[in-house]
């Protein structure tokens, strides 16, 4: 069973090694990049590619990107560091999507805009540096939570794919956490002494995925099951290229 405790680097990547080795996320001579924000989950996601490279197989290269959104704050130098500590190849791309979104177009709801124009932008950079994947740092919890935003907020059963070609950007999408529950990676990265870096995003905590975290938490006083529940619904219902385990 998932759980807290003292998760190493090792757990992880059984965990990762399972998604990838399910969903065929990685094929002999791949380019991937690694969207890199800085938060948590997209540093676990760059660990454990960096170590997975080391032993799979499948030979493949790596590329980390992350994007500078243009909020006052953000530590660029602290992630180059990182890169720099683990040898792998990187690039900063700089864009103003933060001053689009909450100065020009002033959103109310700024989540969504936001990560489209987040993903368009990692996509286009990869295709640049010439990359065939894009890795993303999605887990278990990201799952079941997008599952229910799109319930509850939009009336539709959708979920993120843990794998997704694009036909207009020639480019796929792959999501190597998708096994790993959000505690776990904390726990990794707390152990590892490795210290994420803060988005200075301005509705960071107050969006209506923060809200759904409360909703799962509280369910889950009575029913400490519920998220692998969801997670398991969601892999049986063969929706968005999802199935059981092989």
């Amino acid at each position: 069973m998932q759980g807290k405790g003292n998760v190493s680097i090792q757990r992880l990547l059984s965990h990762m090694r399972k998604a990838v080795e399910d969903y065929n996320m990685i094929k002999q001579g791949d380019k991937i990049a690694i969207g890199v924000s800085g938060g948590k989950d997209s540093l676990a996601l760059l660990y454990c590619m960096n170590e997975l490279q080391k032993f799979y197989p499948k030979s493949f290269e790596l590329v980390a990107i992350t994007l500078s959104l243009g909020n006052e704050g953000f530590d660029t130098n602290a992630l180059i560091d990182i890169y720099k500590k683990l040898d792998i190849q990187y690039h900063i791309e700089d864009t103003q999507i933060s001053k689009i979104v909450f100065d020009v177009r002033n959103e109310k709801n700024p989540c969504s805009l936001c990560s489209n124009m987040k993903r368009g932008a990692v996509h286009n950079t990869a295709k640049k540096l010439g990359c065939n994947k894009v890795a993303f740092g999605h887990h278990k919890d990201d799952v079941v939570e997008t599952f229910l935003l799109a319930l509850l907020y939009e009336g539709r059963i959708h979920t993120f794919s843990p794998v997704t070609y694009l036909d207009r950007k020639d480019i796929t999408l792959i999501r190597p956490l998708i096994y790993i529950k959000e505690d776990m990676i904390k726990s990794y990265i707390e152990n590892a002494n490795i210290t994420p870096i803060p988005s200075a995003c301005k509705v960071d905590g107050k969006t209506k995925r923060t809200d759904i975290k409360q909703i799962i938490q509280t369910l889950m006083k009575d029913n400490k099951n519920i998220k692998d529940n969801l997670f398991g619904a969601i892999q049986r219902s063969n929706i968005n290229g999802w199935h059981p385990p092989l």
